[in-house]
């Protein structure tokens, strides 16, 4: 059941809560289509600034809205512009109430598994090899303090014909285990040969029932770099090419002479040939 579905829906009343937080009897509908709107607004004006998620709390007439970003900054603006042009368009869109815009920052965009997601997209969208963009991913995860990866495209991969699945996994990441906190990121990348579904699902430690989730300082990602030992480099296991010692022709001589080489002691060196 872990392997199947939604990681964040599936843990929510363990260790996660729900990112729209208001309660309606009949206007439950009217309300929901209001979210899914601000919700499309957000991520459709503010794609620049990372936006990993957005929570929506209701109280009466007043709406309570929460953008956690990569970049607060960027919607911040030059004296507080951008939100204020966030906040009018929020009004708007819900019907002239009373709106309060709050920016988060996300400490940590490389172990936020919606923003991995985007940015393995908008590589691919650059035309960059999708397998370098997931692998660059998995690495900053696992050096930032991520306790295991897994990402997993889908679609046309590199403009084959027929579509395909491939991913990359480093680490554990045990989707069963409800009190594991797992962070999970979908989103598409639009190319010119069609859309490509990446997922990202990002283990970061366990938490127990009824803590609070914490994200790790940034002393705490230093001491678990530095606790890390290096990665050892494996021998060449074709060191001296070919038997000759010296890459594919061998030797000190390449294909007429020296030690090795085609010609070198060979068919044509100083060897004895087959007629003497």
């Amino acid at each position: 059941m872990g392997q199947k579905i939604h990681p964040i829906g599936f843990r929510i009343g363990v260790y996660r809560d729900w990112e729209s937080k208001w309660y309606a009897g009949k206007d439950f509908p009217a309300l929901l289509i209001e979210d899914a709107k601000i919700r499309k607004h957000v991520k459709k004006t503010l794609n620049v600034a990372g936006v990993s998620r957005t929570e929506i709390e209701r109280a009466a007439n007043k709406v309570k809205v929460t953008v956690y970003a990569a970049k607060p900054g960027i919607i911040i603006g030059r004296g507080g512009k951008g939100v204020d042009d966030l906040r009018l368009d929020i009004e708007r869109i819900s019907g002239s109430k009373m709106v309060h815009v709050n920016v988060q920052e996300v400490r940590q965009p490389e172990i936020d598994a919606q923003l991995v997601a985007e940015s393995i997209a908008q590589q691919i969208e650059k035309r960059i090899s999708y397998k370098r963009a997931m692998k660059q991913s998995v690495f900053r995860a696992m050096r930032m303090g991520a306790k295991g990866i897994r990402v997993r495209v889908a679609g046309r991969l590199g403009g084959a014909e027929m579509a395909r699945v491939d991913g990359d996994k480093s680490g554990k990441v045990p989707l069963h285990t409800l009190r594991a906190n797992i962070d999970y990121g979908f989103t598409e990348a639009k190319t010119t040969y069609g859309h490509i579904g990446i997922k990202v699902w990002i283990y970061k430690g366990d938490i127990l029932p009824g803590a609070k989730q914490v994200e790790p300082t940034e002393e705490e990602i230093f001491a678990a770099r530095r606790a890390r030992p290096p990665r050892e480099r494996r021998p060449r296991s074709d060191e001296g090419g070919r038997p000759g010692g010296g890459g594919r022709t061998g030797g000190f001589g390449g294909r007429t002479g020296g030690y090795g080489g085609r010609g070198g002691g060979g068919r044509s060196g100083g060897g004895e040939r087959r007629q003497g």
